[in-house]
């Protein structure tokens, strides 16, 4: 007989206020220009979001080129560098961006540092679309990256007294407080954003996963393997003393086997994982076994982000 399970559902989990907006003004396009609606790279990281908005006639490239004259293409939540939406104009496209404000606003950051005569550092991770987006608001080589200690360690600045550091928004909190305070040591004028890069719903999913780790035999996070900060989650359940803590797109990724002697199980997702995905998981395992399941809540959120003007009243 299998022993009686107890799932910690951590709140807040799954979309944030910027994943929301994005697969909204993806929604509201279709519903203004009808479809096919064009989307430049996958509009937030997750397959499932990307099926259905395929289903409701959005389209999804890679490069602007397969986008016909004229039509509406929609940039993703990760943002993108100041050359897409300047080709876009030049093919006579009607642009709409997704961008998430917090990320917009590192775009905002780097820039005035830059216009201040600041040499900027982006602590990031290379290949990422948000970092690509944010390197390249400027021009070329004018951001350093830095993605590891060892990088903050080696960094040379041109006028450490001239210096600003602006982050990725869906880093590790710790890891990143690491990052700043080994600059902060090398360079103590360094300057930093006003407001926090890391957005407030990594923050929050971080600390909700910390609240319930240590207690956890085995934490499951939903979310893409290139979702950021879907991938830090589970970095920091292990760091907070989870061992066993995975990553699964979907219910059918699950390890039934590898989960069988677990009596309490983690559970949380990414910032783009539906939470149509979190139910199914939980319905995964009252299939096999008896299950209670408690909420381990950290905040309540309440950000909510305007549409574009053009969209407002679609």
């Amino acid at each position: 007989m299998p022993k009686p399970l107890t799932i910690l559902l951590a709140s807040p989990r799954g979309f944030c206020a910027g994943v929301d907006r994005a697969i909204q003004i993806v929604e509201a396009a279709l519903t203004k220009f009808g479809a096919p609606v064009y989307v430049r790279h996958e509009i937030v990281h997750n397959r499932t979001v990307v099926t259905d908005l395929e289903a409701k006639g959005a389209v999804f490239v890679d490069e602007l080129d397969e986008v016909p004259a004229g039509a509406p293409v929609i940039f993703s939540a990760h943002g993108v560098p100041k050359a897409v939406p300047e080709d876009a104009a030049r093919r006579n496209l009607i642009s709409l961006d997704a961008t998430c404000p917090l990320v917009s606003k590192v775009h905002h950051e780097a820039e005035r540092h830059y216009r201040e005569g600041r040499e900027v550092v982006l602590i990031g991770h290379a290949g990422h679309p948000e970092v690509i987006g944010t390197l390249g608001q400027l021009p070329a080589g004018a951001i350093h990256l830095l993605e590891t200690l060892a990088d903050a360690a080696a960094f040379t600045p041109k006028d450490p007294a001239r210096l600003a550091y602006a982050t990725q928004t869906t880093l590790s909190v710790d890891e990143t407080e690491q990052m700043v305070a080994a600059l902060r040591r090398r360079f103590p004028a360094i300057a930093g954003p006003r407001k926090e890069d890391i957005c407030y719903a990594t923050t929050n999913r971080q600390n909700a996963v910390k609240a319930m780790a240590a207690e956890c035999d085995a934490l499951v996070v939903i979310g893409a393997p290139n979702s950021s900060n879907s991938v830090r989650l589970v970095e920091v359940a292990r760091a907070s003393g989870c061992a066993r803590a995975v990553l699964v797109r979907s219910v059918a990724e699950l390890d039934w086997a590898a989960l069988a002697d677990a009596t309490i199980v983690g559970l949380t997702a990414g910032a783009s994982a539906p939470e149509r995905l979190v139910a199914e998981v939980i319905a995964g395992f009252r299939e096999r076994r008896e299950v209670t399941v408690r909420e381990v809540t950290v905040t309540t959120e309440d950000v909510r982000f305007r549409l574009p003007r053009a969209l407002e009243d679609a």
